[in-house]
C-alpha cells in the first residue's frame, strides 16, 4: 500500500482555476473523503492522483514516487467510476478480469483473484451475466471488483453510490466501508454528499472552489468547523445562520433580536462587544423546552411553528419569529403543533459565532 501526498498542486482549464494550490496527504491505508459542492475540483483533483488529467502546477507523490510524468497504467492505482464504465459485451467474469489479461497474468492466477473478489464481494452467483442483467447495486460491485483484483497501492472512487437510490446507497456505504476494513488499503474517495463522506471517512478534506477549506476527522469537522461554508455544509439538515450582535449586559451575550443567549464564560469575546457577527446553531440543539426542566430563560425564545415534519425518531419544526426562519429538529414525543407557539431551549454550550468579514469560526 502506499501514501498520496500533494504538494503545491494547482490545476488550470485555460483561465479557469479548478485546483488552486492544494497541499494534503492521504495516508497509507487511510479512508479519505473529498467532499464539497459540484464544482469544487474534488473529482479534477481524483483524476489527477490517477493521470487522467495534467498537473498544471505543483507535485503528486504516490508512495516515494513522483507520478506527474507518468501515464495512468504504471501508477498502480484502481479507479471506480460514477457510471461503472463496464463493458457490456462482455461477462462479469471477464469485465472483472480484463485488467489481468492484458498484462498477462495466467489463467491460474486471473481466476484466483476473480474468485477471490467475487467471493469477498458476494458476487460468485453472476460471474456468467451481462452488466445490462445486473441491478445497479450489482453494477457497482462488479466496478469495484474489477478494482479489487488489480490488487492496487491505492483505490480511487469518483461518486460510486450517486446512481443508486436512497437505500441502496446507505447499503453499499456499509460494505464499501466494511471492505476497508478487510483490505486495509489507500482509498480516495469522491462525493458531494456529506452523509456518505461523515459516515466512512477516517478523515475529510472539504473542498470550495477549488481551495482546501479544511481537513480534519468526521466529528471534529462536525463540533469545530474552522469557518462559516464547513459550518453550513456538515451536517444534516444545516446549520441554522442569522445575523447578530454581541453585547455586554452583566455577561457577554449574543443578541439575535428574537433572542439572547448568554456566551459561555470560557470565551473572550470582549473585542466583539458592540459587533455584528454571525450566529449559527444546528437544529439538533434547539429544544423543546418542555423537556429541558433546567434550561435558563436567557436561552429560550417563543417561536410559530410553521410546519411540523415528522422523521419517526424526531420532529423537524420549521419555525418563524419576527420574519426569521429557523429550524428546530427535537424529540417525537413534542406537543407542537402547526399554527401554534412553542418555546426552544437553546444550548448554548453548542453555539457557534462567525466572523463577519473574515467568515472565519470566533467560537
Amino acid at each position: 500500500m502506499a501514501s498520496v501526498k500533494f504538494r503545491n498542486v494547482t490545476k488550470k482549464f485555460g483561465d479557469v482555476v479548478a485546483v488552486n494550490n492544494v497541499n494534503f496527504k492521504a495516508r497509507d491505508r487511510e479512508f479519505l473523503i473529498l467532499v464539497g459542492p459540484s464544482g469544487c475540483g474534488k473529482s479534477t483533483t481524483l483524476r489527477m492522483v490517477a493521470g487522467l488529467e495534467e498537473v498544471t502546477e505543483g507535485e503528486i507523490y504516490i508512495g516515494e514516487e513522483l507520478v506527474n510524468d507518468l501515464p495512468p497504467k504504471d501508477r498502480d492505482i484502481a479507479m471506480v467510476f460514477q457510471n461503472y464504465a463496464l463493458y457490456p459485451h462482455m461477462d462479469v467474469y471477464e469485465n472483472m478480469s480484463f485488467a489481468l489479461r492484458l498484462r498477462k497474468f495466467s489463467k491460474e492466477e486471473i481466476d484466483a483473484r476473480v474468485q477471490e473478489a467475487a467471493s469477498l464481494l458476494e458476487i460468485e452467483n453472476l460471474l456468467d451475466r451481462k452488466p445490462k442483467e445486473l441491478s445497479g447495486g450489482q453494477r457497482q460491485r462488479v466496478a469495484v471488483g474489477r478494482a479489487i483484483v488489480r490488487k492496487p497501492k491505492v483505490f480511487l472512487f469518483d461518486e460510486p453510490l450517486s446512481n443508486l437510490d436512497a437505500k441502496l446507497r446507505t447499503q453499499m456505504r456499509t460494505e464499501l466501508s466494511k471492505l476497508h476494513e478487510k483490505l486495509r488499503t489507500t482509498i480516495i474517495y469522491v462525493t458531494h454528499d456529506q452523509a456518505e463522506a461523515m459516515s466512512m471517512g477516517d478523515r475529510i478534506v472539504v473542498m470550495r472552489d477549488g481551495v482546501i477549506q479544511q481537513i480534519d476527522t468526521p466529528q471534529k469537522l462536525y463540533d469545530h468547523p474552522i469557518n462559516e461554508f464547513v459550518a453550513g455544509f456538515i451536517g444534516s439538515p444545516s446549520m441554522n445562520f442569522m445575523d447578530c450582535t454581541i453585547v455586554e449586559e452583566n455577561g457577554i451575550y449574543a443578541d439575535a433580536g428574537i433572542f439572547k443567549v448568554k456566551i459561555p464564560e470560557e470565551f473572550d469575546l470582549s473585542k466583539y462587544i458592540g459587533k455584528d457577527v454571525t450566529f449559527g446553531i444546528r437544529p439538533e440543539d434547539l429544544h423543546d423546552r418542555e423537556f429541558i426542566k433546567d434550561a435558563k430563560p436567557e436561552n429560550t425564545f417563543t417561536a410559530k411553528v410553521e410546519v411540523r415534519e415528522p422523521m419517526g425518531s424526531d420532529v423537524f419544526l420549521y419555525l418563524e419569529k419576527d420574519g426569521k426562519e429557523i429550524l428546530a429538529r427535537v424529540s417525537a414525543a413534542t406537543k407542537a403543533e402547526e399554527g401554534k407557539e412553542i418555546e426552544i431551549a437553546i444550548d448554548a454550550n453548542k453555539i457557534h459565532l462567525f466572523d463577519k468579514t473574515t467568515k472565519k469560526t470566533i467560537i
